[in-house]
């Protein structure tokens, strides 16, 4: 097989994936429909190479990892979080539930390995579940690699559908308020997703716009993984540090000061090059799924979500009453953590939509739960999975 139609292919699988993803309003993840996909191709007419043959090898995908996981860090604020300081609250509850609940009961059912492996992915998404299956290979476990990127495919119908009910469960309570003047409107503020208004990073602000080149917004992201990998390299012989974490938080630091511009991986024009990159080197983890195989790991993967999902009702209730929040709206923040940022927008955009026609009451529904699940789903799948990921990585 050719490289361009290799790319060509794969690409397409990619596209159709969004396409079934948009007809269905997101109630069928496009990850799920390229899963589908690539395996039917690997079990039929795939070359088990294609991803590399296309070209983007094993060391491509991780200069992307390290490029994005370092934009990721630019989108913190901490402005943002302040005002949603419950909210932070409550998502954390939600992952220590799933934690807890899947050490607790599913280390018994299913083994150790297999929890480790499973939790960073269900409480995360694309890179926390290519860190784990990538430590898992490492790790000599070849059907728990293959694991960590089923759950991360599935977990979202589980997701979608309960945090649609939670949703208009607490959208009828607050027009219910609202309509009986209980509660007023306010302006909102979606702040997780608000565009930055600088015209470039705070410390090159007297350099004219026109030598901030996309070239010079890489090499500042690359400069700024480079420290974030040589950090983890000098503190190896103390304790070990995944280099993605710590690119993580050298992301936020150099936003911070000034050094990097927000989504400045977006500004530079490379986002959806590196995704795709991103996204075909996770799939191409699927060419090790043997139909036996996954056979073997359906048990687990239906008792880890089901066990995960308990863990995050009961703890999110019990943060939901503490912090006198609905236990709706807790548990929806909580269900963040399964797919995180456009299907929580989309699915809150949806419901809202569903509930009223009067522009007034919508506004009002969108200040009061757009905020909440764009921060739940920031803190959950950005922040704490990736963190997650590199200290579980360790525990194989």
């Amino acid at each position: 097989m050719s490289q361009m139609l290799a790319l060509v292919i794969l690409v397409g699988i990619l596209y159709i994936g969004d396409w079934v993803a948009v007809r269905t309003k997101a109630w069928v993840p496009s990850i799920f429909v390229c899963a589908v996909l690539f395996l039917f191709g690997y079990w039929t007419f795939f070359p088990k190479d294609i991803v590399a043959v296309s070209g983007v090898p094993p060391v491509v995908a991780t200069m992307m990892m390290y490029l994005l996981i370092t934009n990721m860090g630019t989108l913190l604020s901490t402005q943002e979080l302040k005002r949603q300081w419950k909210t932070i609250i409550i998502a954390l509850s939600g992952i220590l539930g799933i934690i807890a609940i899947l050490f607790g009961v599913g280390t018994f059912l299913f083994g150790y390995e297999t929890i480790v492996v499973a939790i960073p992915p269900l409480v995360g998404g694309v890179v926390s579940a290519l860190i784990m299956s990538e430590g898992a290979k490492e790790a000599g476990l070849i059907s728990l690699s293959v694991f960590a990127i089923v759950i991360y495919v599935m977990q979202g119908f589980a997701g979608y559908p309960i945090t649609s009910i939670m949703l208009k469960k607490e959208g009828k309570r607050l027009l219910q308020q609202y309509r009986s003047q209980q509660l007023t409107s306010a302006s909102p503020e979606i702040a997780a997703t608000a565009e930055a208004t600088e015209s470039g990073p705070t410390l090159f602000k007297n350099m004219p716009a026109k030598y901030n080149t996309d070239f010079f917004k890489f090499f500042r992201l690359a400069l700024v993984a480079y420290l974030a990998y040589l950090v983890s390299t000098l503190l190896a012989p103390l304790v070990t540090v995944s280099p993605f974490v710590l690119c993580l938080l050298f992301g936020v630091i150099a936003k911070s000061i000034g050094f990097l511009e927000k989504q400045v991986l977006q500004r530079a024009n490379g986002f959806g090059f590196a995704l795709m990159a991103l996204m075909l080197f996770i799939f191409d983890g699927l060419k090790q799924a043997t139909p036996a195989m996954m056979l073997e790991i359906i048990y687990p993967l239906i008792g880890c979500i089901v066990l995960g999902v308990i863990g995050m009702y009961l703890f999110s209730l019990v943060a939901g009453k503490l912090l006198k929040t609905s236990k709706e709206m807790a548990f929806a923040v909580s269900l963040t953590a399964l797919y995180g940022f456009p299907a929580d927008y989309i699915i809150t955009d949806e419901v809202i939509k569903s509930l009223t026609e009067d522009e007034k009451e919508r506004e009002m529904l969108t200040s009061h739960m757009l905020p909440p699940m764009l921060v739940g789903g920031f803190i959950t799948v950005t922040i704490v999975s990736v963190i997650l990921a590199g200290i579980f990585v360790g525990f194989l």
